[in-house]
């Protein structure tokens, strides 16, 4: 699966000297369907990409049930929290389908940052822009939520 690296949206169009740089700190996760990746709370060790599969993205307020707040496929990132200082995620996984991503440890991918900061600049501003889009999504929903639970 590491092949793909260069094809996932995160890392095209990096040039192959860091696309070489790149492989060696990620490692294949695979699992079935139904499966919880990590749960909310539980410490943010890794950064996953979606190489094929669904995962629901779930978040549970401290005085209600846990709602699920996006689902995502194929090129999507999650755990993100691992590389964002973040020592806890911030949300459970749960692939809905067989899922096969490839991740990275956080503080590896924060030391490629440090050691090879052109390849992090482009990394990590990609990464900025998918996330910010996903915190818009989770607070519509969540205000939704709120509205609905008021009438």
């Amino acid at each position: 699966m590491l092949d793909t690296i260069p094809y996932i949206p995160l890392f095209q169009n990096l040039p192959l000297d860091q696309v070489a740089v790149l492989k060696p700190l990620f490692e294949d996760f695979t699992c079935p369907a139904n499966t919880v990746i990590f749960e909310q709370g539980d410490p943010a060790s890794y950064m996953y990409l979606l190489i094929s599969g669904e995962i629901a993205i779930r978040y549970k307020p401290y005085d209600g049930p846990a709602i699920t707040l996006t689902r995502l496929r194929a090129g999507d990132v999650f755990g993100w929290s691992a590389v964002v200082g973040s020592k806890q995620y911030t949300s459970s996984i749960v692939s809905e389908t067989e899922v096969r991503t490839i991740r990275i440890h956080g503080r590896d991918l924060v030391s490629l940052v440090e050691n090879y900061p052109q390849t992090g600049e482009v990394i990590v501003d990609r990464l900025a822009q998918m996330v910010s889009s996903r915190w818009k999504n989770a607070y519509t929903q969540v205000q939704s939520l709120l509205h609905h639970a008021g009438s």
